[in-house]
Parts: C-alpha cells; sequence; structure tokens
C-alpha cells in the first residue's frame, strides 16, 4: 500500500512539473512573438520616418508614371475625413493623378461634397474620363452597393439579350455567358470602371472589403494598417515597391484573336493554364 500511494504521488508531481513547463513554455512563445512584432513595428516605423526625411535615397526616384489608377479602400469604422484628406494631400504631392476611394457603407461617397470643397484641386471622375496626365486629381467615390448595383445589372442587361436571341430553356451542355459577354454587360451598365494598378487597403482585414472583384483582376494590393496610423513612408514605400514589379503580359491565342490577360508578377506566357493563373494575379504584399 505504501508502495501504490508513493507511485500515485510521483505520477502526480510528475504531471504538475510537466503542466508547470508546458504553461512556461507557451506563455515564453507568446512572449518571444509579441517581441518580434514590436521590433518588426519598431523598424518599421524607423524606416517610415527616414523615407519621410528623405534619408534613403532609393526611394527619393518614384517611377509615378506607371501609376496610372489607384485606389484606397478604407475600413468604414475609419473613414475620417481630415486623415483623408491629408492622405489625397500626400498622393498629390507625389504626383498621383487618379484616385478611387472605397469604403463598405459608402461614408465617404456622401462625404464627397465636403472632400471636393477641402481638398483643393481635384475634380469628380465620370465614367468616360481617359486616363491621361491632368493638372488636377481625379476622384472616383464607391462603395459596396454599388458593385451589387452593377452586378443585378448586368445580369439583367444578359438576361434580356439571351430572350431576344430566341434560346429555349432546354438544357444548355456549355456555359452559356463568357466573360467578355459579362465584362460588356458591365460596361453598358457602367459598373465597369478603370481597373486600378495598385489597391491601398487600409484598415484591419487583410482584404479588399467588397471592392468590385471585376477590377482587380490583376492588381497589386498593399494592406497598411489602421488609416489614423497611416505615414508618409509607409506610403512611399508602398508605391515604390510596386513600381519596382516586374509585370509581364499573359496572352492566349481564342478564336484567331489575341486576349490579353493582364499583369502578373511572375512569367506565365508560355502556360497552358495562363486564363487560370491570371485569376490569382491579384495578391497581397508582405
Amino acid at each position: 500500500m505504501d508502495f501504490a500511494k508513493l507511485k500515485r504521488r510521483l505520477y502526480y508531481w510528475i504531471h504538475q512539473i510537466v503542466n508547470i513547463l508546458l504553461r512556461l513554455m507557451w506563455h515564453l512563445l507568446h512572449v518571444t512573438i509579441h517581441l518580434c512584432y514590436f521590433a518588426i513595428n519598431i523598424a518599421n516605423a524607423l524606416e517610415s520616418h527616414l523615407i519621410s526625411k528623405g534619408l534613403l535615397r532609393r526611394y527619393k526616384s518614384l517611377h509615378i508614371s506607371k501609376l496610372q489608377y489607384l485606389a484606397i479602400v478604407i475600413e468604414s469604422e475609419d473613414c475620417r475625413t481630415s486623415n483623408v484628406i491629408e492622405l489625397l494631400q500626400w498622393l498629390a504631392d507625389l504626383g498621383v493623378k487618379h484616385v478611387c476611394l472605397y469604403d463598405m457603407e459608402g461614408i465617404l461617397k456622401k462625404s464627397k461634397d465636403f472632400i471636393l470643397e477641402k481638398f483643393d484641386g481635384a475634380t469628380l471622375f465620370q465614367e468616360n474620363d481617359v486616363l491621361l496626365d491632368q493638372p488636377l486629381m481625379t476622384l472616383e467615390f464607391a462603395s459596396l452597393s454599388d458593385g451589387k448595383e452593377a452586378v443585378a445589372k448586368a445580369a439583367n442587361v444578359l438576361f434580356m439579350k439571351y430572350l431576344k436571341s430566341g434560346s429555349t430553356s432546354s438544357y444548355q451542355g456549355e456555359q452559356i455567358f463568357t466573360e467578355s459577354q459579362m465584362g460588356e454587360a458591365l460596361k453598358t451598365v457602367g459598373g465597369n470602371g478603370p481597373e486600378p494598378d495598385l489597391l491601398l487597403v487600409y484598415g484591419p482585414a487583410r482584404c479588399h472589403l467588397g471592392f468590385p472583384a471585376w477590377r482587380i483582376r490583376y492588381t497589386e494590393i498593399q494592406h497598411m494598417g489602421p488609416l489614423k496610423s497611416m505615414k508618409y513612408g509607409s506610403l512611399i514605400k508602398a508605391i515604390y515597391k510596386f513600381t519596382m514589379v516586374q509585370q509581364n503580359y499573359v496572352k492566349e491565342e481564342r478564336q484567331g484573336k489575341t486576349m490579353e490577360w493582364g499583369r502578373t508578377g511572375v512569367d506565365i506566357a508560355k502556360s497552358t493554364t495562363a486564363p487560370l493563373l491570371a485569376c490569382f494575379a491579384p495578391r497581397f504584399g508582405k
């Protein structure tokens, strides 16, 4: 009996010691991760400060001409007009001419008159505008409802064309509507705006927050963190990284026509799965 009690007590203390060691290792791992993130944030803040002061030479020369159209996606809860106007002023100083401001709830769209009034040197983007160098910055305001409305209208256009074509209700073995037809329908209803070259996401989530997917098939996406913590140096760095990306164009012969699929970060021009790979071209930068 004494030996059995001693054995149980020994197992109990071993179990307690193992639990304590595991908890210590778990907390040590958490502390290590937090310290790593803290060090990375300090390094990024220092780099951003050096960039904004012009102390890093490689960021002084930006090929801003490569950035024809810039999209800014902002978390609706962070849509402070003062920060947005300051961000637009930074972009104007860098020479960006065409900007799309997007938030899911349409707060920026409701405040567009105020933003245009406070931010001198900007005009409202029209659908038929050509992306050319202009003395004034053009601003487009978009929200989640625009995308839903555009898809609904485009589907209605395709449906009406389908009815007018005299198609029957019999089973169709192949896909009825193609990507080009959908694109043409979106263009007809005014939902096929310019495709941004670069999309900057300001907010906690690393996603485009419902920005129309058909407009960012080949768009470079960068997560910038919360809008309230925006930094001029980080903005320059994001644009610099975009201008340094090698942009290849994927083409495919289809029915005697050359179809251009758009920019990708890798050379897949010779790939037989170019259309599939092109769908994955939008990606987040580190």
